[in-house]
């Protein structure tokens, strides 16, 4: 029997990654985007070797009703992956209130309310898994990222609380909470701000995508099946 998993911001390099790892353990996909089509139909492309069904779906959750377009286009459901968001430097006195709406809304309020819409599809199964992609910020706090930080931490409290809620229904929740990815997220950051991340960084490196993917992979999996509520840092020993 085929497996069905929702990814959203696919179109992204822990996006792609995640995707990717879905598609060879045996998954259909419904990957959402936003704006890159381009780089999601490069993913379709590479995707064809696994022999599934793949989706995609646009939709820009970051406006009020987005989660709605994506969830109209959900049929069978096994798994679902919040992976959509973007980062916000500056000073919190510099922040307004179009971007904290903006931001909040991405991080916090789709995943929560696209979860609602869905999760009876899971319920209806007696089984399920929800993985957020949170952020080291969500469990330390990062000045100059303080809503990002915010959002992300909504995000980790979001997964404990819902862990409680459906464990007896077969619906596990969890997050990973990455540190510094070496993604497009990173390229506002010059050669010489990146190595002196990686000088803070324990192991010495960047986390590769497969490294995120690799995480989920494994809480969707029947050796996490002990495993809710959790917020598993892949970090390289940043934050402990």
């Amino acid at each position: 029997m085929k497996k069905f998993a929702l990814v959203t911001g696919a179109s992204g390099g822990i996006g792609q990654a995640i995707s990717l790892k879905l598609a060879e353990e045996g998954y259909s996909l419904y990957l959402h985007y936003n704006q890159n089509r381009q780089a999601v139909d490069k993913l379709l492309e590479s995707l064809v070797e696994f022999g599934g069904e793949y989706m995609p779906i646009q939709a820009n959750l970051a406006e009020k009703e987005g989660y709605k377009k994506v969830a109209e286009h959900i049929f069978s459901l096994d798994a679902i992956v919040h992976n959509s968001g973007s980062p916000q430097y500056g000073l919190l006195t510099e922040l307004t209130e179009n971007e904290t709406e903006t931001l909040m809304n991405l991080h916090v309020t789709a995943p929560l309310l696209l979860t609602k819409e869905l999760l009876p599809k899971l319920l209806s199964k007696g089984c399920g898994n929800i993985v957020v992609i949170s952020s080291i910020w969500g469990q330390t706090g990062a000045a100059c990222e303080v809503a990002y930080s915010t959002a992300k931490g909504a995000q980790i409290a979001f997964v404990k609380a819902l862990g409680k809620e459906v464990a007896l229904n077969g619906i596990r929740v969890n997050a990973v909470a990455p540190g510094a990815v070496q993604t497009a997220m990173l390229n506002d950051f010059t050669e010489e701000e990146l190595e002196a991340v990686k000088c803070e960084i324990p192991m010495g490196r960047l986390a590769l995508p497969d490294d995120i993917a690799n995480s989920v992979s494994f809480l969707l999996s029947d050796k996490a099946a002990y495993i809710t509520g959790q917020v598993l840092a892949v970090n390289g020993g940043w934050y402990t």
